[in-house]
C-alpha cells in the first residue's frame, strides 16, 4: 500500500520562479562597477566577494537579484554564489536596518559584560538576536568575536569599534543612532549607514570629508602588548591574587610602560559615555 505526498505531509508546490532582473537603470550603473570590481582580478571568479559587497550596498542585503546579477558577471551559476553568500556572516540575507549593532558575546567580552549589554538592548529596542527595528534604523545582533579583548566588552557598529561599552552607554548609543544623532566610534572612521559601508567593503573609496584621515589605528592597550613583545618596554609588573604577595610590596603608581590588565581592574567607560570619555586611541610608534 503506498500513501500521496498529501497524506505524507508533503507540498510539493511549484518550483520557485527566477530572481527579477534590476531595472535597466540600476543594472547599467552597478554594471560599470562592476567591471572595474573584476578588472582588478586576474580570475574574474575571485571578484564574487567585492560583487557580493556591492550588491549589497544597493538594497542593503543580498537578494535574489543580486546573487543572479553575480552570477551573470561572473559566469557563475546561482547555486555557486548562493552557496558563497550563505557561508559568510557578512552577508545579510533579509532586510535589514541602516546600522547593522553587533555585541560581542564571545568568552571575555560575555564576562565583561558583553551579556547584560545584549540582554538589555534586546528589552530597550524591543527585539531580538537579529531583528530589526520597527523604524528601520537599528538591526541587533550577538556576534562571537570582535578581534578586541583588550577593550572587552566592545560593540560594532557597522564594523567600527565602541570599546568598554557598559549597558547604559549601549543604550544611549542605539538611541543616538535612531535619533540621527553623530556617533563616533572610538577607533576608525564615522558611522555611515550600512548600504554605504558595503560599498567601501567592495572595493570603491569613502569620499566623505575625513573619513580617510581619521581611520585610525590600534588602541593603546593593543600598542602596549605589541611593544612589549619587540622588547621595547619594560616587562609589565606582575599583579599577584587579592591577599597574597601584594601585600609585602610597596605601592606604586605604575609608569606609561606598566599596563595593568582590564581583567584585573574592569572599569566602567566608554567612548559614547560623556561622563566616562574612553580617551584618544594611539597611533602606532607613540
Amino acid at each position: 500500500m503506498t500513501t500521496s505526498s498529501s497524506e505524507r505531509g508533503v507540498s510539493l508546490g511549484m518550483p520557485e520562479l527566477p530572481a527579477p532582473a534590476y531595472p535597466d537603470d540600476v543594472r547599467a550603473r552597478l554594471e560599470t562597477d562592476a567591471r572595474e570590481v573584476i578588472a582588478r582580478y586576474p580570475d574574474s571568479r575571485s571578484a564574487l566577494l567585492p560583487l557580493l559587497h556591492l550588491v549589497q550596498s544597493e538594497e542593503g542585503h543580498v537578494t535574489r537579484t543580486g546573487m543572479r546579477f553575480c552570477a551573470d558577471m561572473l559566469g557563475l551559476t546561482t547555486a555557486e554564489v548562493t552557496a558563497v553568500a550563505t557561508f559568510y556572516t557578512m552577508y545579510r540575507r533579509r532586510p535589514s536596518g541602516d546600522y547593522q549593532v553587533g555585541v560581542c558575546t564571545n568568552t571575555l567580552c560575555a564576562v565583561m559584560g558583553g551579556d547584560a549589554i545584549f540582554e538589555e538592548l534586546q528589552e530597550h529596542l524591543g527585539v531580538g538576536n537579529g531583528e530589526t527595528t520597527d523604524d528601520g534604523k537599528v538591526t541587533l545582533e550577538h556576534i562571537e568575536c570582535n578581534a578586541a579583548c583588550d577593550f572587552a566588552p566592545v560593540v560594532m557598529v557597522n564594523w567600527e569599534f565602541f570599546d568598554n561599552q557598559t549597558p547604559g552607554s549601549a543604550k544611549r548609543l542605539v538611541d543616538d543612532l535612531r535619533a540621527g544623532r553623530p556617533v563616533t566610534p572610538t577607533r576608525g572612521a564615522p558611522i555611515c549607514t550600512f548600504k554605504e559601508t558595503a560599498r567601501v567593503l567592495a572595493g570603491f573609496p569613502d569620499e566623505r570629508d575625513g573619513a580617510v584621515e581619521s581611520g585610525g589605528s590600534a588602541g593603546h592597550a593593543s600598542l602596549v602588548g605589541l611593544k612589549l613583545a619587540k622588547g621595547e618596554a619594560a616587562p609589565a609588573r606582575v599583579v599577584h591574587p587579592r591577599g597574597e604577595a601584594a601585600r609585602t610590596e610597596t605601592p606604586h603608581d605604575p609608569s606609561p610602560t606598566e599596563h595593568l590588565s582590564s581583567h584585573d581592574a574592569p572599569q566602567d567607560t566608554s567612548a559614547s559615555d560623556p561622563a566616562h570619555p574612553a580617551g584618544p586611541a594611539a597611533e602606532e610608534g607613540e
